[in-house]
């Protein structure tokens, strides 16, 4: 597993994004994706020993497109010089939430977790509905001091507790969220390493787990809308 050649792999899309240069190399794109599956089974491993429900993942259906779809963006540009991935009990959708990764090199690396979907109405007023019932569970998760030393609960919000919610609940805060969800960013030196990367990431993994399974308590029962 060679994360080093993932990245300057990334580094040199990045500054021929174009559909020529692509083509031209597509034998190390082809390269540094079998080196992102590589690195993503490495991570399923090591992830899997604190939670089993994410083992039977296959790399290749954790992963999602270079190809944007720059039909409605002003950014024309062919390819998204990242390599992304999440790893859940359902693969990569969005819900059930999972831990997510992305490397991207310049310092945008990060690793994620939680729901970072808010267009999903019915999973935003579940998870909602669920901190106003299980609000002391949600602060003990959030301000366990390992978890507070490396994550700050992030997300899409309201200015206003939306209509059905007490202005004075102890998590209105949180209610006004839309979606709720956790980064931890990497150095580009740290996803390079390639024998203490998936260690690292998969601890960073671990730490967020409880909050992971905090949503997902809340949006059991929740289903996709259909297409």
């Amino acid at each position: 597993m060679n994360t080093q050649f993932i990245m300057d792999y990334l580094s040199a899309l990045s500054m021929n994004n174009n559909r020529e240069w692509y083509h031209g190399n597509k034998e190390d794109y082809k390269k540094a994706n079998a080196e992102f599956e590589e690195l993503l089974q490495a991570l399923i491993m090591e992830i899997g020993k604190f939670d089993s429900s994410i083992i039977h993942n296959n790399p290749k259906d954790l992963t999602f497109k270079i190809v944007r779809d720059t039909r409605f963006s002003h950014d024309k540009s062919p390819y998204n010089p990242s390599f992304r991935a999440h790893i859940s009990s359902k693969g990569k959708l969005p819900v059930p939430v999972g831990y997510y990764l992305m490397i991207k090199p310049g310092g945008q690396s990060f690793l994620g977790g939680g729901l970072f979907a808010d267009m999903f109405k019915d999973a935003t007023a579940m998870v909602r509905d669920y901190i106003v019932q299980n609000g002391r569970e949600w602060e003990k998760i959030i301000h366990e001091p390992e978890f507070e030393k490396h994550f700050t609960v992030k997300g899409t919000a309201l200015k206003k507790v939306p209509a059905g919610y007490e202005k004075e609940h102890p998590q209105a805060e949180y209610l006004k969220f839309k979606s709720w969800y956790l980064e931890y960013p990497l150095k580009d030196e740290e996803v390079g390493d390639k024998e203490g990367f998936p260690l690292k990431a998969a601890e960073l993994f671990r730490i967020m787990k409880p909050f992971n399974d905090y949503l997902n308590r809340a949006l059991t029962g929740f289903k996709m809308p259909e297409r």
